[in-house]
């Protein structure tokens, strides 16, 4: 199973970018996706996550900014990041949870840089 993630850049203070991330090498629907960041020197922080029961949750830092979307059927993911501010700088790294039996495993795309800067 692999995820890839693409879209980070650059960009400026108040402007927008959007994150996708495909999941590949697995015939089964995630249960949960989303997506986590980390900036230098701090701990990775939850940016966004929605599971298949329609359930979603943002990081306090970027409620009413970012909007997270999936399709199920593609196994795709995607993050909307409006308003960006230069602290959202970081390397955001999307994830996903798939069925593996009784489990769910987590599995980790590599990151894509996201640079806000004037």
């Amino acid at each position: 199973v692999q995820l890839q993630a693409s879209g980070g850049g650059l960009a400026q203070p108040g402007g927008s970018l959007r994150l996708s991330c495909a999941v590949s090498g697995s015939t089964v629907t995630a249960h949960a996706v989303g997506w986590f960041r980390q900036a230098p020197g701090k701990h990775r922080q939850l940016v966004a996550s929605t599971n298949s029961d329609g359930w979603t949750e943002y990081g306090d830092s970027v409620k009413g900014r970012f909007i997270i979307s999936r399709d199920s059927a593609e196994n795709t993911m995607a993050l909307q990041m409006n308003s960006l501010k230069l602290e959202d700088t970081a390397v955001y790294l999307c994830y996903a949870d798939l069925p593996s039996g009784a489990r769910l495993i987590r599995y980790w795309g590599r990151g894509t840089q996201v640079t806000v800067s004037s």
